[in-house]
């Protein structure tokens, strides 16, 4: 087996269990499970062969197929792959307030601040996030945020 694929057997055995774990025949001959698998994922049924045979990694479209129908996370199966890193795909992180036991929803003005928000079209942010909001409140941090 000659492959430039470093990652090719952990990736490919990883793949294996899962299919296993969500009910895709693939040890009887006639199982079926491959042609499912590739069915489910929107992929062809070549490829899912060729990476259960160890021939070859798949593409980046058959990886996003294999992650939806595996029901696991792209992110996942690109760190698995070796094709990424943890540190080329990292976590969001989560937004909390200064103190941890009182966790808030981020205020517009405070999502504006995060995201980058020119300040000539803040106005507009503010009034289109408002527009999303369950229930408006003064908050104290200033600006407005919602509630729910």
């Amino acid at each position: 087996m000659d492959n430039k694929d470093i990652g090719l057997e952990p990736f490919a055995a990883w793949i294996e269990a899962l299919m296993r774990d969500r009910g895709y025949d693939i040890d009887s001959p006639r199982g079926g499970g491959k042609s499912k698998l590739a069915e489910d994922a929107g992929v062809h049924r070549a490829a899912v062969t060729r990476l259960l045979h160890r021939q070859s990694m798949p593409d980046l479209d058959t990886m996003r197929g294999l992650a939806r129908a595996l029901q696991v996370p792209v992110r996942e199966v690109l760190i698995r792959s070796g094709k990424l890193t943890a540190d080329d795909l990292p976590l969001a992180t989560e937004y909390s307030s200064q103190n941890e036991d009182s966790r808030r929803r981020m205020t517009a003005d405070e999502a504006a601040d995060a995201l980058g928000i020119p300040a000539d079209r803040r106005a507009m942010f503010l009034r289109i996030a408002a527009q999303f909001a369950l229930e408006d409140t003064d908050d104290s941090a200033g600006g407005r945020r919602a509630t729910g």
